[in-house]
């Protein structure tokens, strides 16, 4: 990722963040579990917590891509937990999908192709980091 990138990410989430987390989770959910209805399964029917866990590490991740060192560990540790859940690396692509979706509909005339490149490129970098480590024995 490019420091450009990393700039159009962290301005478009900034704007992002001004949405109701539940209305994001809302969002996001319904779409992930509209185009993979298998993946609803594997949450709990209460979803409001995970709705809150979603965008907690999202901006988490969103405020350290200028630091990836620091955020090493924690993408390692969410791998391993989304491992113990079944989450395979089949897994990932409807996920960026999903988000994707999620992030065009929350900042309408705000998403252009270049933030759209931005955030494929984080979302890529994420979810590989986190299949190589979910495929790692836990330390």
């Amino acid at each position: 990722m490019t420091s450009e990138q990393i700039a159009l990410i962290k301005k478009s989430w900034n704007a992002f963040r001004g949405v109701d987390p539940i209305m994001v989770g809302e969002v996001f959910y319904s779409r992930l579990f509209y185009t993979s209805p298998k993946f609803r399964k594997m949450f709990d029917r209460s979803m409001t917590d995970q709705y809150k866990k979603l965008i907690d590490m999202l901006s988490l991740m969103v405020a350290r891509l200028d630091k990836l060192d620091e955020i090493t560990e924690d993408i390692r540790k969410l791998a391993i937990r989304h491992a113990s859940y079944g989450v395979k690396p089949e897994h990932f692509n409807p996920v960026g999908e999903a988000l994707l979706w999620t992030l065009e509909k929350g900042l309408g005339n705000d998403w252009n192709p270049e933030v759209k490149k931005a955030w494929s490129a984080c979302y890529a970098m994420i979810s590989e980091s986190m299949i190589a480590a979910g495929k790692k024995k836990p330390v």
